[in-house]
């Protein structure tokens, strides 16, 4: 499918050819793929995928379609969406895929089909069809973002700000009262107030920059960077870093912005006077199959508390924010986002410290 079809494929008539003609023009990558034991192996594919997905048709045909556009963490998803298939259902979701330049969203839809070849209706082919959604996904999620995030950290903040200035004023009208702990609460809001500012700065200038253009860096001295300065910043702070050989990654200076923003959060919501936090660079094979298919992990550990579920889930699915569930601030929308702009992927576990490790995934360039 993916070459210039040919004039007998056009003009003879045919179903076949009018189909193909269809497939090879329609803007969606299309996958055909036949079914062994449940793996879809690829058959063909039209120039749409080529286009969207970075792969060659000559280089993936014959080849496990899961083990080319499957993330390794993904593959649970798409095994059950392949049973469903080889159950002779239509799959209709939403899914993340990897391609020549790192993740992208697709509203994803699995059509099987019988050959007729075998003694039942079973399945033993099928399409694939994927209409890319993910400048859609991510524009929506900014916008609530923006909406729902920044405007009610600026409220509060601004109220607090507000309220303890007529606190502070009347206390010093008649010299009673704690004018020294309204003026530190003043003093902080005012500083969460500059720091929101710089947060949504940083995220207008990931949201400016083009997505579209190829960039590679070593991710080791913009880690090493963001070291120096925490440790010149908060020198009460234990800040490890473990880098080994990993090569250089899809991203570009911006990256320091979502590293920066993960040590930020590991230091400012750990109530230890001696927080401890621990950066490591390293690999992470991807599938076999796919060419490239190597991921570099930058994980950012801390031994705080536990980031509470629902701000977990609001940064894994957009479609949850909500004026009264949106997560706690812009920090770690600032790593989503810079992440998701480089085709990357941030993730939330758990970590031998005791407290939170928050992964940054990108693609080997």
């Amino acid at each position: 499918m993916a070459g210039e079809p040919t004039d007998e494929r056009v003009a003879d008539g045919s179903n076949d050819g009018r189909y193909r003609h269809l497939i090879e023009h329609v803007q969606d990558a299309v996958v055909e793929f036949t079914l062994a034991d449940g793996e879809p192996t690829v058959s063909d594919v039209n120039r749409a995928f080529v286009d969207v997905f970075g792969y060659e048709a000559d280089d993936i045909r014959g080849e496990s379609l899961n083990e080319w556009v499957v993330p390794d963490w993904k593959l649970a998803e798409a095994r059950e969406l392949d049973t469903n298939t080889a159950s002779g259902a239509i799959n209709y979701q939403q899914v993340t895929r990897e391609t020549a330049t790192g993740l992208r969203e697709f509203l994803y839809r699995g059509i099987p089909y019988a050959t007729g070849d075998a003694d039942d209706d079973t399945p033993d082919g099928g399409f694939a069809v994927y209409t890319d959604l993910t400048e859609v996904s991510r524009n929506e999620r900014r916008l609530e973002v923006l909406n729902r995030i920044l405007r009610h950290n600026l409220r509060n903040n601004a109220n607090v700000v507000a309220g303890h200035t007529t606190r502070l004023l009347a206390q010093l009208e008649d010299r009673r009262g704690k004018t020294v702990d309204v003026a530190a609460t003043i003093e902080r809001a005012a500083h969460e107030l500059e720091q929101l500012a710089d947060e949504a700065n940083h995220i207008r200038q990931v949201l400016e920059h083009p997505t579209d253009e190829v960039a590679d860096i070593d991710p080791e001295p913009t880690v090493r960077a963001v070291v120096d300065d925490h440790r010149e910043r908060t020198p009460s702070a234990d800040i490890e870093i473990e880098t080994g050989e990993t090569g250089r990654v899809m991203a570009d200076s911006r990256l320091r912005y979502a590293v920066d923003s993960l040590v930020d959060n590991a230091i400012e919501h750990n109530p230890s006077p001696e927080p401890r936090v621990r950066l490591r660079i390293t690999s992470a094979e991807g599938l076999s199959g796919a060419a490239s298919g190597e991921w570099v992990v930058i994980h950012v550990e801390d031994d705080g508390p536990q980031i509470p579920a629902d701000e977990r889930d609001v940064i894994r699915d957009g479609s949850a924010i909500t004026p009264t569930h949106h997560g706690s601030g812009l920090g770690l929308w600032l790593a989503e986002l810079t992440v998701e702009t480089f085709g990357g992927e941030l993730s939330f576990g758990a970590s031998d410290l005791g407290g939170n490790d928050v992964s940054i995934r990108l693609r080997r360039r």
